[in-house]
């Protein structure tokens, strides 16, 4: 059974449609140059040079559908398509005309974003101009199809978002039920005894010189990932020095604002630096993995943040930190709650790791379906 699509191109272009150049298809501007300072604060985005607004300003150069392409930097090329008013500053438009929809144009651009970004020239600040674009071809089918082919990925688009939005959702949920439960499993009643983290799991003594350090096992404060993550590997490791040896099983903090809910569980021998706290655990009253959760729970967390120092930036301070106290229940005891959460823990990474893959699946499948909409036969001459 064939598509409406299929019906309007047998009916209206069955022996293929033009294919003309750009700057014969559309409307193609320069952008204004306008700088912060000489602009009135506005709501109105200047379109510049980024994938976001430069900044904002009170009046507009384009209104109504327009397409625009970032001029330079790094995202020099970049597509964008808008249906409010805009100003174009160090960027180009581009608009549809009579016979030409500007969101064909767009969703057509978008299938050879890579084609455009790759126009870019200059050495220090790159650049993409109209005359690098303005002669790539496009094909222009009748208006009737064309309708069609934006109404198609509109959907598709929206679909997209839906299921992006709803597979976000679903992790959010997952997280919370996880912070619940761990929550609960690690609230102990009298009955059971605590120790202050300084008898439990002191902060590590140890040096490790910074010619045993590589990408992997050094860890800075920017290493450690945001909302209890884990760490990335290091691009700036020290050459010189004798630096905080952590071991793997103890757990590093970090101890600076905005970091102080970044937490790892070492996974390798390394060295930290002062803006990381490594806590050693002593195996005969902790498991590693027990004290991590518990370093890593909110009460922890707040009690950090409640004893931190510093205007401009806080640091948690280490002499309060050292007074936390860990409960602790037999290490029998330890096993099993570390087995509920690390379960939940996997459930959580699970669609957290499945979650991009999903994304990316979609999106592949949307580029393949929007570049065979797009694929025409030319018309012979």
């Amino acid at each position: 059974m064939m598509s409406r699509l299929e019906k309007l191109i047998e009916e209206l272009c069955p022996e293929g449609v033009k294919h003309i150049k750009f700057k014969d298809a559309t409307i193609m501007q320069r952008g204004t140059s306008i700088t912060k300072a000489q602009a009135t604060i506005g709501d109105i985005p200047v379109i510049s040079g980024g994938k976001e607004p430069a900044f904002y300003c009170d009046k507009c150069n384009r209104y109504g559908e327009t397409i625009t392409v970032a001029g330079s930097g790094a995202g020099a090329g970049y597509v964008q398509y808008w249906d409010i008013p805009i100003f174009v500053n160090d960027a180009f438009s581009v608009k549809g005309t009579e016979s030409v929809l500007t969101k064909y144009v767009y969703y057509f651009m978008t299938s050879i974003q890579t084609k455009i970004s790759d126009t870019k020239k200059g050495g220090g600040v790159p650049h993409v101009h109209i005359s690098d674009i303005e002669n790539f071809i496009i094909p222009l089918p009748p208006l009737e199809i064309q309708r069609e082919i934006v109404r198609i990925l509109d959907n598709f688009t929206e679909l997209t978002a839906e299921l992006t939005a709803e597979l976000t959702a679903e992790l959010t949920a997952r997280k919370k039920q996880y912070e619940y439960y761990r929550d609960e499993l690690l609230r102990f009643g009298e009955e059971v005894e605590r120790k202050p983290l300084s008898e439990v799991a002191p902060y590590s003594k140890d040096r490790i010189n910074a010619s045993e350090l590589n990408c992997s096992n050094y860890v800075g404060v920017d290493n450690l990932l945001q909302n209890k993550c884990g760490k990335i590997d290091s691009t700036c490791v020290p050459k010189d020095g004798n630096w905080t040896k952590y071991h793997k099983g103890d757990v590093l903090i970090g101890n600076i604002r905005p970091y102080l809910r970044k937490i790892w569980l070492a996974d390798n021998d390394g060295g930290a630096n002062g803006d990381v706290i490594v806590c050693h655990s002593k195996s005969n009253l902790v498991i590693d993995r027990f004290l991590y959760h518990i370093l890593a729970s909110e009460e922890f967390f707040l009690f950090d943040i409640n004893n931190s120092k510093g205007a401009k930036m806080p640091r948690g301070d280490k002499e309060s930190i050292k007074s936390f106290m860990i409960p602790l229940p037999s290490i029998e005891e330890q096993h099993r709650i570390v087995s509920i959460l690390d379960r939940f823990d996997k459930l959580c990474n699970d669609i957290s790791e499945g979650l991009p893959a999903e994304i990316e699946a979609r999106q592949k499948q949307y580029e393949y379906y929007r570049d065979k909409l797009l694929t025409f036969k030319p018309l012979s001459e």
